[in-house]
């Protein structure tokens, strides 16, 4: 006689707080043994409702919340506001200003990705990586420190260009990093790219197709690395981005290895988009020199009453937008980076950003089922998710 049993799954709580969920998270899992059957994401700890502070605050107040939503790809955020702004003012940013921020919006996808690379790599074991990356990391934030007196928050975009021209000298130090950092990528590869315990754990390790991965509005590293080359630097480009040459890296199975390997190919690719800012920039102005855009300077203030009212009036009111409604993206080092602006008066009415991680991590479940209870930490990594723009 055959005794029939019935096999329960049961449900395991990952977080909120756990050390590799890469922000405030918790997974509520569905599990046989070991095995993943169903994924359900909760967020809502970290919530600070920035999108509803924003709609209270004129367009410079509420610059610097861009900065605080993917807090390790900062002036890539503030980079995606002041160009919403700007479709909806009209004005055409100097050549210059275009530079310094593709610039830096390169230097801040290194940054980003020596991030997510090394951090990954600590929560599947290996401590060496994170200890290397983070000495060159410290170049790059010295050089946000120079640009704008801040090591991350660095509110240093403004519309129609910049808060203030490259000091002295900085420059050639971009320059000299650039040429050393390919060697730093070079050791850091030494140890990851064909070490046994790493591919062991990364290939054929959280796997998307690309059909499902567009069904899910995944971009980005996560799309690209099932082998669609969509990058919005190329598709849709903006600023400088069609004056620079440089390779859209695609990967072929979306699997965790693709996602590690497209990043510091990437990164790579980075480097040869500075060296070329570095050839190409131009001489000029750093800002559009228009009322209502940029405040008179000190010297104008000396010489003219009417010039320090109009400076009071810019950091007060700021500007004056026409009634009108906008979305922009960019490629921001997760993904397409997008906001949606409703503006009329000198307040923003609506403001609605989209950002890539709540799409990748609302896709968590169709790369993890099936997959066992160890592979989940592997593949939030390898996802690179920073929970301030997720649960903003």
């Amino acid at each position: 006689m055959k005794i029939k049993r019935k096999i329960k799954t049961y449900n395991l709580n990952f977080g909120p707080q756990h050390p590799s969920a890469h922000g405030v998270l918790r997974l509520v899992l569905e599990l046989n043994g070991e095995v993943i059957k169903n994924l359900e994401p909760h967020i809502g700890l970290l919530h600070r409702g920035t999108e509803k502070l924003i709609e209270y605050k004129n367009f410079l107040q509420a610059l610097p919340y861009f900065d605080r939503l993917d807090y390790v790809s900062m002036l890539n955020q503030e980079h995606i506001f002041v160009l919403a702004g700007e479709k909806h003012i009209g004005c055409e940013v100097p050549e210059r200003a275009q530079y310094i921020r593709v610039l830096f919006s390169e230097l801040t996808r290194i940054l980003n990705h020596l991030m997510a690379i090394t951090t990954h790599a600590l929560d599947v074991g290996a401590l060496t990586p994170f200890l290397w990356a983070f000495e060159e990391r410290e170049k790059v934030m010295e050089f946000y420190e120079r640009i704008s007196g801040a090591r991350m928050h660095a509110a240093y975009f403004r519309l129609g260009g910049v808060a203030a021209d490259l000091p002295f000298g900085l420059l050639k130090d971009i320059n000299l990093f650039s040429r050393n950092f390919a060697r730093r990528l070079d050791e850091i590869e030494e140890l990851l790219t064909l070490n046994k315990i790493w591919k062991s754990r990364l290939l054929n390790v959280g796997l998307i197709s690309q059909k499902k991965a567009i069904n899910a509005a995944f971009s980005g590293v996560l799309l690209r690395a099932t082998g669609l080359g969509w990058d919005l630097r190329k598709t849709a480009p903006y600023e400088v981005y069609e004056k620079l040459s440089f390779e859209v890296p695609i990967g072929l199975t979306g699997d965790s290895y693709f996602r590690y390997f497209l990043r510091m190919e990437e990164m790579r690719q980075s480097i040869l988009i500075v060296a070329q800012c570095l050839n190409q920039i131009p001489l000029g102005e750093i800002g559009v020199r228009e009322e209502n855009i940029t405040p008179p300077t000190k010297l104008e203030m000396g010489l003219s009453m009417e010039a320090t009212i109009s400076r009071f009036k810019y950091y007060s009111e700021n500007v004056y937008f026409p009634e009108s409604q906008s979305y922009t993206s960019i490629e921001s080092p997760k993904g397409e980076f997008g906001v949606f602006l409703v503006t009329e008066g000198f307040k923003i009415y609506r403001c609605g950003i989209r950002s890539p991680g709540y799409f990748h991590l609302g896709g968590l479940g169709l790369m993890l089922h099936n997959s066992l209870l160890a592979d989940l930490v592997t593949v939030i990594g390898s996802q690179d998710i920073v929970f301030g723009e997720i649960d903003r």
